[in-house]
């Protein structure tokens, strides 16, 4: 029969076998199967004790003894290698599918990528190979998860994403059962493979999960997971960290802008030892992304010599009329390139601009192209015009390669 113990030491067996005094019930169940204790009715009736939806903190002053374990589980997450898991006779009777090695999930360089904002300070983190976790926050479309993965790829180290809704569960981050090939087996989440590996593990939108993303405390220390399911330990290779992207700072979104964006809990934003803001790049910078981009593209740059440093113009006036308050709607770098591939297809620079906003109000919608309008006088040209426009800068081109001559 389980021994009763206070909640003191409770707490104490939890930080032991956890490394953390906030438990899920699976969790605080998992301390009574390993210790051989009954759970203190205390921690679930008490509403003090209640961190959030699901997640329980067990009161003690860190002075309390753990009991000592029984017999048949002499697997403590202190004694396990890196990369490797040990399986409990409790729930070890369930096997997991060896994961593919020969799978390499080091990004494709991408030559448009532009270098700015933090990229230098997160190639110093992923370059050391410490754990060190990062939360990534800033406005949408700047390049937060673009930048990670292309500082990855110039690295040569792998990269593997989560990607957070609502509705992601302790199954979608560390695994579950599923049917393969006619057979039911376990089958490793990307938490997982990203600790066996030594990878960069992204959790991107990390601010629209839910309460369940508290899973993942003792991966934020450095110290692994232990899956209920097959019993065992998973402790993270050398070179594993963690990099979140966020559009808010885990606050919520007080304006409405991020619409299913969530409060985090605090306990889970204080494990990341740093948080860093990405704002819009600067024009200069934005011209060498769109410079990029065309050459991507395959568009010649005589043909966008003016349209590049006119978008970004256009892209810079209306953040500050943002942050102003004057417009509810912005522009941002993702979309601005997108105008250069829409460019690329149609050939036409004012469509190119009326498809990227058209999903904007039609007031926005109105406000932007008549801006747009007034920095380049081209769009307003009737088809006549253009042509003549077009032959004055083809023959200008012309004088200045026989110059060259």
């Amino acid at each position: 029969m389980s021994k009763k113990i206070s909640l003191n030491d409770f707490g104490a067996a939890a930080v032991e076998l956890f490394g953390t005094d906030e438990l899920t019930r699976a969790q605080a169940i998992r301390v009574k199967e390993v210790y051989d204790v009954c759970v203190p009715s205390a921690l679930f009736n008490n509403k003090e004790n209640v961190v959030s939806r699901g997640i329980y903190k067990v009161p003690h002053d860190g002075k309390g003894f753990p009991p000592a374990k029984v017999d048949f589980i002499d697997n403590t997450p202190t004694s396990v290698e890196e990369g490797t898991s040990v399986s409990s006779p409790i729930t070890g009777r369930a096997q997991a599918m060896e994961l593919d090695m020969s799978i390499s999930f080091i990004p494709q360089i991408d030559h448009s990528y532009v270098s700015w904002g933090n990229s230098a300070d997160i190639k110093k983190v992923i370059k050391s190979k410490m754990f060190f976790p990062i939360y990534l926050t800033g406005m949408s479309g700047n390049g937060k998860t673009f930048g990670i993965e292309q500082t990855c790829a110039m690295l040569g180290r792998e990269m593997i994403r989560v990607n957070f809704t609502a509705e992601t569960d302790e199954d979608d981050l560390f695994g579950g059962f599923r049917l393969i090939n006619g057979e039911t087996v376990f089958q490793y989440g990307p938490v997982v493979e990203a600790m066996k590996r030594g990878a960069v593990l992204l959790l991107d939108e990390v601010d629209l999960a839910s309460s369940k993303v508290m899973a993942l405390q003792s991966v934020l220390e450095g110290k692994g997971y232990f899956i209920k399911k097959l019993g065992e330990w998973i402790k993270p290779v050398s070179g594993f960290t963690v990099i979140a992207t966020a559009n808010t700072k885990g606050k919520g979104s007080d304006d409405g802008r991020f619409v299913g964006t969530n409060v985090l809990n605090e306990a889970f934003l204080d494990r990341f030892p740093v948080t860093m803001y990405q704002s819009y790049p600067s024009e200069a910078i934005e011209k060498k992304i769109l410079t990029k981009a065309s050459e991507a593209y395959g568009i010649d740059f005589k043909a966008v010599e003016d349209f590049i440093p006119n978008l970004t113009m256009w892209g810079d006036i209306i953040r500050k009329t943002f942050e102003e308050g004057g417009v509810d709607d912005l522009v941002s770098t993702r979309r601005l390139v997108d105008i250069m591939k829409s460019y690329s297809i149609f050939g036409n620079k004012e469509k190119a601009i009326k498809m990227s906003i058209e999903r904007f109000d039609d007031e926005t919608r109105e406000s932007f192209l008549s801006l747009y309008a007034k920095i380049d006088a081209e769009v307003n040209m009737t088809d006549e015009e253009k042509e003549v426009a077009e032959a004055a800068r083809s023959e200008g081109s012309s004088v200045e390669s026989e110059e060259d001559v």
